[in-house]
């Protein structure tokens, strides 16, 4: 056993003893998890997979759940509700019914995870795959968690935000977000997955999610990634799709000083549909990796996978993106678009495309680029009468948009724009916004 692996053995203990027994399935899932756990271990920069993420982190974290907190320390505001969204909201992987703001309609499709009740969701009942070893750790450790099922079609699609804050420092306990969604055939869902910050405290946070898409569905998938700057984030998010089924999911990670965010995608059903778009910002010493691989392993399935990462100061952002084909899923459609944008001297961007084909009746095309501003572009603008940094910051904006057109919902999209505006340290933008 690792010392790493001991420790969390320590608090595992630790947390079964302190917290209230857990019942049925809910104990089934956790000491199954912590067995595999201690059986497979987390992954390390050995790993071909994780060598652009920083797991030195995971030295000074406690792994128990953090102390339950009833409501946000005093002065901590959330973003402003969208409307006509129902909203839950979780403080330290916990549900904080103060905070949330369920609508009418929503009260069949959500279940708390906590509930006695609690039965199996999705594969994060099942062993996760070797990239998928933090859902594991989440697994074993998370007390509270979001399942979201919409059992039928619906003339308007059904509407939620999720949104987990996490306050605890992390040499008190960790953050498990945990998230589920199920939609039945031909439903719709569109979901805000939230990640943030309470105050300035470093916080450690493992989130795991699983999605599964029946016949038809189709979900519009919004993942915001926007903890402070002294944060350590591990995520997973697994998905399996059936026929006819559409996934959108738009990612935007700016936040942390360690991100980790692995996805994998399963293509199950015939004509399957799915569109992946992440833009990445880090700054200062800040590490963005991903890793997103997905299986097609039926015929005449598509997928779109577009990345754009902008690297500044000494920040490192790395996005692994891998298609595989089997050998049955004949006409299938795959394009990957991956760009990374040097922002500094000393910045790091690494963009790696990866296919593995088993038959030959396919459409499969990637692209890879990674690279400083455009000078010519550059030079145009300065041309054209505008400072340097202006001019700049423009081009950064052009780079983004790929990502950031694609988000459907407008007051979302402000809100992202108002983001990345502070991020890109464009003030006079914010104003405009």
């Amino acid at each position: 056993m690792s010392a790493l692996t001991a420790r969390i053995a320590e608090d595992f203990a630790a947390s079964s003893a302190s917290e209230p027994p857990a019942a049925g399935h809910a104990a089934q899932r956790r000491a199954a998890a912590f067995t595999a756990l201690e059986s497979a271990g987390l992954p390390s920069s050995r790993d071909e997979n994780w060598k652009y993420a920083n797991l030195r982190s995971l030295e000074r974290v406690r792994f128990l759940p953090a102390p339950a907190v009833p409501a946000l320390p005093s002065g901590v505001e959330l973003p402003a509700a969208l409307p006509g969204i129902a909203r839950f909201v979780f403080i330290d992987g916990r549900f904080a019914p103060a905070h949330s703001a369920a609508l009418a309609g929503t009260a069949g499709a959500v279940t708390l995870l906590s509930q006695p009740a609690d039965e199996p969701h999705g594969e994060l009942d099942g062993p996760p795959a070797a990239d998928e070893r933090f859902a594991l750790l989440n697994q074993a450790f998370a007390t509270d968690g979001l399942a979201i099922e919409v059992h039928r079609a619906s003339a308007a699609p059904l509407q939620l935000e999720a949104l987990f804050v996490a306050s605890a420092e992390a040499q008190s306990g960790a953050s498990y977000p945990r998230l589920e969604v199920r939609l039945a055939p031909d439903a719709e869902l569109t979901l805000i997955e939230r990640h943030l910050s309470a105050g300035e405290v470093a916080s450690f946070v493992a989130s795991a999610a699983h999605v599964t898409l029946e016949r038809g569905a189709r979900l519009e998938h919004y993942r915001l990634q926007e903890l402070n700057s002294r944060s350590t984030f591990f995520d997973t998010l697994s998905a399996a799709l059936a026929g006819n089924a559409a996934y959108r999911l738009h990612g935007i990670n700016t936040g942390a000083q360690s991100a980790r965010t692995t996805l994998a995608m399963h293509l199950n059903g015939e004509r399957a549909d799915l569109a992946l778009a992440i833009a990445a910002l880090g700054d200062r010493q800040q590490v963005q990796d991903a890793y997103a691989v997905v299986e097609h392993a039926a015929p005449n399935a598509r997928t779109v996978q577009t990345f754009r990462g902008i690297a500044a100061g000494r920040a490192r952002v790395a996005f692994n993106g891998k298609i595989i084909v089997a050998a049955g899923a004949r006409g299938t459609d795959s394009r990957q678009s991956l760009r990374g944008l040097l922002a500094g001297p000393d910045a790091e961007i690494d963009v790696r495309p990866q296919l593995e084909i088993y038959t030959d009746d396919v459409r499969c095309s990637h692209g890879a680029t990674a690279g400083k501003l455009d000078e010519n572009m550059l030079f145009y603008l300065l041309s054209r009468g505008l400072e340097r940094e202006t001019a700049q910051r423009l081009l950064k904006w052009a780079f983004l948009e790929d990502v950031i057109a694609q988000i459907a919902l407008r007051p979302l999209r402000r809100q992202v724009e108002e983001r990345l505006a502070g991020q890109l340290r464009d003030e006079a933008l914010r104003e405009l916004l």
